[in-house]
């Protein structure tokens, strides 16, 4: 069963389709030859556990946006 994911996380998942070694590792999880890195329930590709992040300038822009307005940050501002 799937898991609501929230916008943001969505974007994340689409985005690593376009992350050409995010993609070379998908064929390696694929064919049971990786295993630090897993797609989750949602289909976001993780590596233990955490979220991997393509390389997309935009978007580690956005992330690093909400990172520093977060009420949970470690420097806000």
């Amino acid at each position: 069963m799937l898991k609501l994911m929230n916008p943001f996380l969505e974007n994340i998942k689409e985005c690593q389709k376009t992350d050409k070694k995010l993609m070379e590792k998908l064929v390696l999880i694929n064919e049971g030859k990786e295993t630090d890195f897993k797609v989750d329930e949602n289909g976001v590709m993780r590596i233990r556990e955490r979220v991997c992040i393509p390389d997309v300038p935009e978007l580690k822009r956005m992330i690093m946006e909400e990172g520093h307005r977060s009420g949970l940050s470690i420097h806000p501002g």
